[in-house]
């Protein structure tokens, strides 16, 4: 397993962290996704034989979230 930590641009809410761990969860290879509103970070645990960051940033941002 792979760890990864993403700041996140733009998330403002409790239904932003819903949104940004429910896209991350939704890729295969991806087993915890956790967002933190407080330091705008997102902690990422996934087998890289099945994907890799640039897949999470891409989800990340096709939710409408941006990656500093």
């Amino acid at each position: 397993m792979n760890h990864t930590t993403l700041q996140v641009e733009k998330m403002s809410c409790g239904n932003c962290l819903e949104t940004i761990e429910a896209a991350l969860r939704s890729i295969d290879g991806v087993s915890h996704a956790r967002a933190k509103l407080k330091d705008k970070t997102v902690n990422i645990e996934f087998d890289e034989t099945k994907t890799e960051v640039s897949k999470l940033v891409a989800a990340i941002e096709e939710a409408g979230y941006i990656i500093i």
